[in-house]
């Protein structure tokens, strides 16, 4: 962990159309930071996210994700943030008609990215790190709830993002395999990538203490403790 900004957020109002979701944030993540991000349903997580992933524009004051100003920042720059962005999804939304091999060289692919070699190589790279080189062939309906999972992790980590953003990650899974997927973010964490997780799932947050950031009442707690 270091001292190195990637998310800053100064007095940042959030609007949903018209609606104030969240007023007067003020938010400092740092490299390599882990973190729990909670709050009730509605209480504006999701609106915090899509900030960060610059899906919604802030109102008042200013910010930074990944060096780039959210103030300033034009629609055709969006995709150029989000390339410096893992985002894990509670439902995996793996493409089920390819193999876990060519959904990982499907967004290689969407990106930019074009030598074979290059994208046969970074495929086998990620799915080292979440542990599943051995299912490269395997369809999605072939493997686990973990595992599909680790799968959606290693597809976040295709382009070496600076944050990953994982939504409610084990909210279809049962306990021991959300504790494997929070210990496999952790380790992302330690190796100088940002976590964000957001859970509802205080057992966890228990079991692994980290920072925790709580929207409640329109208003982001730095800093937050659950009982």
């Amino acid at each position: 962990m270091t001292n190195q900004p990637v998310i800053t957020l100064r007095n940042v109002d959030v609007f949903q159309q018209k609606h104030l979701v969240l007023s007067n944030v003020d938010l400092t993540v740092n490299k390599g930071d882990f973190l729990f991000l909670i709050g009730q349903t509605g209480s504006g997580k999701s609106s915090l996210l899509k900030v960060i992933y610059g899906d919604l524009h802030i109102g008042n004051g200013n910010g930074e994700v990944a060096g780039f100003n959210l103030k300033t920042l034009a629609e055709k720059d969006v995709p150029f943030l989000r390339r410096k962005l893992g985002i894990v999804f509670q439902d995996f939304q793996l493409l089920t008609d390819r193999t876990v091999e060519k959904n990982l060289e499907f967004v290689l692919r969407s990106t930019g990215w074009k030598d074979a070699s290059l994208i046969a190589e970074r495929i086998k790279d990620v799915l080292d790190k979440v542990g599943l080189r051995s299912k490269i062939r395997k369809m999605p309906h072939e493997l686990s709830g973990g595992e599909q999972q680790r799968i959606v992790i290693a597809r976040a980590l295709l382009n070496n993002p600076e944050i990953i953003l994982a939504d409610e990650p084990t909210g279809n899974l049962d306990p021991e395999t959300s504790e494997e997927i929070v210990q496999l973010l952790l380790q992302i964490s330690s190796m100088g990538t940002t976590v964000i997780m957001a859970t509802h799932n205080y057992q966890i947050i228990k079991t692994f203490p980290s920072r925790i950031i709580k929207c409640e009442g329109g208003v982001v707690h730095q800093d937050a403790t659950i009982v």
